[in-house]
């Protein structure tokens, strides 16, 4: 008997809606912490859908005015239908004609600890639990009361407990102090946070200081073939002009992408920035002008712009570099956007908007735009930086190939045609301008007389290409001057180098003839290597390693090739090298790629790693000898080999028997938010400062935080391993409901983790700035104190990042690391332990 729709699948048709599909089939497949969500919802009218995970669903209420951190607030929360799992991470929006339609972000998540059981206190209407999320947090109620609400619908009470985290709301809104999404930044909701002066609330990442510049160039996308796996954003591609506006002491000046004063064009444009109220602050953007079906039309933007009609025109804004004299470059593009909506408001018409996101499937996103009529779309890597150079982290995805060209000629009219026949088209080469045919359709009656006559003007005798063509393809062709740019739709590229099928769209203005080349469409991938590899035999080299199967893609995700590994690596090796070198490394290979079989090698073996060397077979009686990498050519070597990840002892080869660090490993629940790694990060270091240790961080480049505390080589392993363990006990024993000492899953649902157990002899730890064979390539990172509470992840910088992450700092985030500390009586005392003997 096929089972009953859920009232959730019910009430949705998932070929209009992007929300999730329930799954059928088994829910839950182990026990584990029990997540919660606040989704905030701007549907008919603004709710707050707070949601517990019960039972292999999600108990779900509308709470109208959001939770309150005030115990004498009793917020309403009607009781709604269940929503699958899957649904705790959904944002986006619901189009128009849909159930629920309006705009949906994550305003908190994290886990919840009921007391007593679950199940039975929800079927009594009275749950009492703890809440551990990004915002919410703290003990609270869920009551059903008696009064029945609209469709007969159950009203219940969501009310805060009297705990050290309630606050008077009359002194603190946490919705209103806190608007944004945990996830991705975003706000719903209005203007009205715009209204009262505020901004996005956000953390406060440590970014290097930079006077607002003069000039911006803007970041480009790159054309890839399709779309590509991994967390991106999608964007029209707008059909018109890129815009940049730079606002300063109150006057706003727009600049096209090749630095040309455009204000006096855009009056209305500039006009409606100045009211927006901003000081030192650089826009991105694009303007357009819209058809009757609301699309972009270039052909109609270049008659707004001839006759001088600002107000057909809009500037849809998609980024913000600088808002009101703060960098935002090195802010994930999230937050930024994020920034950037909140000013603009809920604008849908006027000179300025939003371009809002799309939140369909990668493989259904460039389907769907040419369902649309559109040119195509731009995706945009979440979490990417932003740079004044064309980059992989944004991508162009077309419906049909479309590029601009130099024009170097036109054919004779045949038959009623007036003007010219045909356009003959060039791109730019090393050695000049390359024929790439013809085009000759796609021109109204009135663009071919005004095309023509811009011709005649341009006319010379000889032909401007650098190659000559034969007799047939120069037959009856008038030469110009190669300084117009036109716009053209075709079908592909012929092995020759030439277009087929191919329609003009339009003249372009904005980019200049000697920038024009041909596009070609790639792989996505991370940002291309800083300059192309030496060949030996036919292979790619390296820092001397020649690189077989240069071109396989070991993640999927980035879309990141052996070969680019190899010299990501060699290009870092300044930073990472001085954490490996004098030190045995174990290394963890995928050969395959991080989707195939990994394993670690902690010994020389008979497969031979280019440039690795070799250690005193003493220090490991019994086994093949341990390796070290020592310079450039020994880790582009590993990487040959397969290496993604590079994990070291916690002492030198030299003195291997007294460690120089010892190494708390934070590794939570899945389940928990990141705010709960952040805090047991400052406790963790608070009982280090306590005990007069100074320790440093890294990202883990997986879930959690490494805390290094770096010793003078005095103990053995067996006192450093056992100090360690009782920093961790210690700390399980004060706060037995954050933390756990045993390893394990089971033992660390809805906790952390603290592993001291890498402290032991032969024991190792993922490197500094060594990639992790995670989908795409997170990098241990280190990071300083100061930069903790703007850390959003521990899988924060990739490959695809790492770079910019470094070429912006002013010091080294490790600056002082000194392998002078001792562990002392006085500390063991503290921690309530003796010393191992």
């Amino acid at each position: 008997m096929a089972k009953a729709q859920s009232e959730y699948s019910r009430k949705r048709n998932f070929e209009r809606t992007s929300e999730p599909a329930e799954r059928t089939g088994k829910r839950r497949s182990k026990a584990g912490a029990l997540r919660f969500v606040v989704q905030k919802h701007d549907a008919r009218r603004l709710h707050y859908d707070f949601r517990l995970e019960l039972d292999g669903t999600l108990k779900s209420w509308a709470v109208p005015k959001g939770p309150s951190l005030d115990p004498r607030d009793k917020r309403l929360a009607v009781h709604v239908e269940d929503h699958p799992l899957e649904y705790a991470s959904f944002e986006g929006s619901i189009a128009e004609g849909n159930y629920g339609a309006g705009d949906v972000i994550v305003w908190d998540q994290g886990i919840w600890q009921p007391q007593g059981d679950p199940a039975a206190a929800y079927a009594a209407g009275k749950l009492k639990f703890s809440l551990v999320g990004e915002k919410l947090s703290g003990d609270w109620t869920l009551v059903r009361t008696r009064l029945r609400g609209s469709g007969d619908k159950e009203q219940w009470l969501l009310i805060k407990e009297r705990d050290d985290i309630a606050r008077p709301s009359d002194e603190y809104d946490i919705v209103e102090a806190q608007p944004q999404s945990v996830i991705s930044g975003a706000l719903v909701g209005g203007p009205s946070a715009k209204a009262k002066g505020k901004t996005p609330s956000k953390a406060k990442a440590s970014k290097p200081a930079a006077a607002f510049p003069e000039s911006l160039a803007p970041q480009l996308a790159t054309l890839t073939d399709r779309p590509p796996e991994g967390d991106w954003l999608y964007e029209v591609k707008f059909d018109g002009y890129r815009i940049l506006a730079r606002i300063r002491d109150g006057e706003v000046r727009l600049f096209t992408r090749n630095g040309h004063d455009w204000t006096q064009r855009l009056p209305l444009q500039a006009k409606a920035l100045a009211k927006l109220g901003l000081h030192d602050s650089w826009l991105d953007g694009e303007v357009v002008a819209l058809n009757e079906q609301g699309l972009p039309d270039f052909q109609q933007l270049q008659n707004a712009f001839d006759i001088g009609r600002s107000h057909d025109l809009v500037y849809y804004l998609f980024d913000a570099p600088f808002i009101n004299g703060e960098d935002l470059r090195q802010t994930p593009l999230e937050q930024r956007r994020a920034q950037l909506k909140l000013l603009l408001g809920n604008t849908r018409n006027g000179p300025l908007r939003f371009s809002a996101a799309f939140t369909a499937h990668h493989r259904d996103i460039v389907e769907s735009a040419c369902a649309m009529s559109l040119e195509g779309v731009i995706g945009k890597r979440a979490g990417s930086l932003y740079v004044s150079r064309r980059s992989a982290d944004w991508i162009k995805l077309k419906c049909r190939l479309r590029q601009e060209f130099v024009i170097v000629g036109h054919t004779q009219p045949q038959g009623s045609r007036s003007g010219f026949g045909a356009l003959l088209l060039a791109v730019n080469e090393e050695d000049g301008l390359r024929y790439a045919g013809r085009v000759g359709t796609g021109f109204g009656e009135a663009a071919l007389k005004a095309l023509h006559q811009r011709l005649q003007e341009l006319a010379r005798e000889d032909s401007p290409l650098a190659h000559k063509l034969t007799a047939a393809q120069a037959r009856g062709v008038s030469w110009v001057e190669p300084q117009l740019v036109g716009e053209v739709e075709f079908a592909e590229w012929t092995r020759e180098g030439i277009v087929r099928q191919a329609s003009f769209v339009a003249l372009r203005s904005d980019k200049p003839a000697a920038q024009i080349v041909r596009e070609r469409p790639g792989a996505p991938q991370s940002p291309p290597p800083r300059k192309p590899a030496a060949k030996a035999g036919g292979k790619p080299v390296v820092a001397g390693v020649a690189i077989s199967n240069a071109q396989r893609v070991i993640d999927p995700d980035s879309g990141t090739s052996k070969l680019q590994l190899a010299q990501f690596y060699e290009s870092i090796a300044d930073w990472l090298l001085p954490y490996l070198n004098n030190r045995p490394v174990s290394l963890l290979r995928a050969p395959e790629g991080i989707g195939g079989e990994q394993f670690f090698q902690k010994h020389a073996e008979r497969l031979a790693i280019p440039n690795i060397k070799h250690l005193d077979p003493e220090l490991d009686p019994g086994h093949a000898r341990l390796m070290e990498i020592d310079s450039v050519a020994a880790l582009v070597g590993a990487a040959q080999m397969g290496c993604i990840e590079l994990h070291t002892w916690g002492a030198t080869s030299d003195r291997i028997e007294t460690p120089d660090l010892f190494v708390l490993d934070l590794d939570p629940d899945p389940a928990l938010p990141w705010r709960s790694m952040l805090e047991a990060t400052r406790l963790t270091l608070t009982v280090l400062d306590e005990l007069g240790l100074q320790a440093f961080l890294k990202t883990s480049g997986g879930k959690g935080i490494h805390i290094i505390v770096p010793l003078a080589r005095r103990a053995g392993w067996d006192e450093v391993k056992a100090f360690a363990k009782a920093i961790a006990q210690f700390m399980t024993s004060q706060l037995p409901e954050r933390f756990t000492a045993t390893s394990g899953p089971k033992n660390r649902v809805g906790k952390i983790f603290i592993d001291y157990l890498r402290n032991s002899r032969g024991a190792s730890t993922v490197a500094a700035y060594s990639v992790r064979a995670r989908p795409g390539l997170p990098v241990s990172v280190p990071i300083s104190r100061d930069e903790l509470d703007g850390l959003r992840s521990a899988q924060q910088w990739t490959v695809g990042n790492l770079q910019q992450r470094l070429d912006g700092l002013k010091q080294d985030p490790w600056q002082g690391y000194s392998n002078r500390q001792r562990l002392t009586r006085a500390m063991w005392d503290r921690l309530g332990a003796k010393p191992h003997s």
